[in-house]
């Protein structure tokens, strides 16, 4: 039911390089045993072009990229355009258009011309509905203008090397950025820095080998089974297990790209970190601003779209015989307590098993049951997390609309102070949305004697 080996992409290697000549089959057995699935063979010019469209063609694991590298811009004809284009409707392995971009730091070609070829590809992949790989080295504030002016909503910034705030911005288009084995040098505190300040469900992995090879093997040659290395600094940067981080990035890649690694059907249990959680309904009290189901129903990989309320059979079938958990914990993308009668039910049997429950809750179950259902659950919860979210009425109401007016608030609050009385672990928490006074928040929680906890606004699960 769980997956537990890491399943990753390596999102951009140049693999037809005469580096990896003399082991090649080698090479693609090693990156399998590390849990590489699947290689996007990523061209430069017209030859490694064709040569990415032959390998993929033949590999079922390889896929290709065409494009021209901003090394090449100033000899680019027509021709080579016609050809990119060509390539790219040749093959149903061509899952995008690139490497394109500038690079400013080599400044190998024009620049003027960088940006006039850069334009050309661009129009090309929405002529053809194919998403973009971007290089862009020491050139941020002309390539993301170009990728506003060119309306590009769906490309990855391949080695990101930008700010947090471009990444940001990065994802406001609708694009990606991927992070390469550089994450694990010494002095690229900047890169880690990033990774731990956005959202890691708009990141992929990637090796650019035989380039950027990643500690401990700097200064050899690089190749894809090394993405696995760059994979686990993300997970410690953070947070997260390998697991996710593989899931996640796959994910994003085979969204991008079109890449299918296994089915990403609906979950009733799903694991992130060491818990196991369970996702019970969609259905919730409020209409938070800040929620992201009303973007997107996936969580760290996982996708939490129900297309029906779970029965106690189903959710006991799909918890299974878990390992490796410290606990299991009602939160969905949706409001479990709604479903109170269930969760009552699947804690007992899970409880029985030696598991710790914990229950995220909007804390309007009492509001929404019209009774106190908390002696309900004492004896079935070990902790229990609440979502306060504001200092006060008039911003709970602004920022979570909730169906209970005044009385929303204070009910939460009235909830969260009760909660101690039944349970062993009673924690307020609070998403960083902009214009939050969050230290309120944090003396109104104490006030109603529950923990504190912060959760990051751009980040889910």
């Amino acid at each position: 039911m769980l997956q537990q080996k890491p399943v990753l992409i390596d999102s951009h290697a140049h693999i037809y390089y005469r580096d990896f000549a003399g082991d090649f089959e080698d090479m693609l057995k090693r990156a399998e045993e590390a849990g590489v699935s699947a290689i996007v063979v990523v061209g430069t010019d017209i030859e490694s072009s064709r040569e990415a469209v032959v390998l993929a063609e033949k590999y079922p694991q390889l896929y290709a990229a065409v494009g021209i590298h901003p090394h090449d811009a100033g000899r680019v004809t027509d021709s080579c355009y016609d050809i990119i284009r060509t390539l790219a409707v040749s093959s149903k392995k061509v899952v995008a258009i690139g490497e394109i971009g500038l690079d400013f730091f080599r400044d190998r070609s024009p620049r003027d011309q960088q940006e006039l070829v850069f334009r050309r590809f661009l129009r090309i992949a929405a002529d053809l509905n194919k998403p973009v790989i971007i290089h862009d080295r020491d050139a941020h504030l002309r390539v993301m203008a170009i990728l506003r002016e060119e309306k590009v909503k769906r490309g990855v910034l391949h080695c990101f090397s930008g700010d947090a705030a471009m990444a940001a911005e990065a994802f406001s288009l609708g694009l990606y950025i991927s992070i390469p084995g550089t994450i694990t040098y010494h002095n690229n505190q900047n890169l880690r820095d990033v990774v731990q300040a956005v959202s890691i469900d708009r990141m992929m992995v990637e090796t650019d080998c035989p380039y950027l090879t990643p500690v401990p093997h700097r200064g050899g040659r690089n190749e894809p089974a090394f993405v696995r290395l760059a994979a686990e600094k993300v997970a410690e940067v953070k947070g997260l297990t390998l697991e996710d981080v593989a899931r996640i990035t796959t994910k994003n890649a085979g969204d991008l790209f079109g890449i299918s690694i296994w089915d990403q059907s609906t979950k009733i249990a799903y694991k992130i970190r060491n818990s196991l959680y369970l996702n019970i309904t969609n259905r919730c009290s409020n209409r938070c601003i800040f929620c992201a189901k009303f973007d997107n129903f996936t969580v760290k990989g996982h996708n939490l779209l129900l297309d029906h309320e779970p029965s106690f059979e189903e959710v006991m079938a799909a918890v299974g015989q878990p390992e490796d958990i410290d606990e299991v914990v009602f939160c969905g993308y949706g409001e479990p307590l709604l479903r109170l009668d269930l969760v009552k039910q699947v804690a007992v049997a899970l409880k029985a098993r030696g598991y710790q429950i914990r229950i995220n809750t909007d804390g309007q179950a009492n509001l929404a049951h019209s009774r106190n259902v908390l002696p309900e659950l004492a004896g079935l919860v070990d902790s229990i997390s609440v979502s306060l979210n504001a200092p006060d009425a008039a911003t709970y109401s602004r920022l979570c609309n909730t169906p209970f007016g005044g009385a929303g608030f204070t009910g939460v609050c009235d909830f969260i102070r009760a909660a101690s009385v039944h349970f062993p672990q009673v924690i307020a928490s609070v998403v960083t949305v902009p214009g939050v006074d969050v230290e309120a928040c944090r003396i109104l929680a104490e006030s109603l004697g529950a923990e504190f906890r912060v959760r990051e606004y751009s980040e889910v699960g």
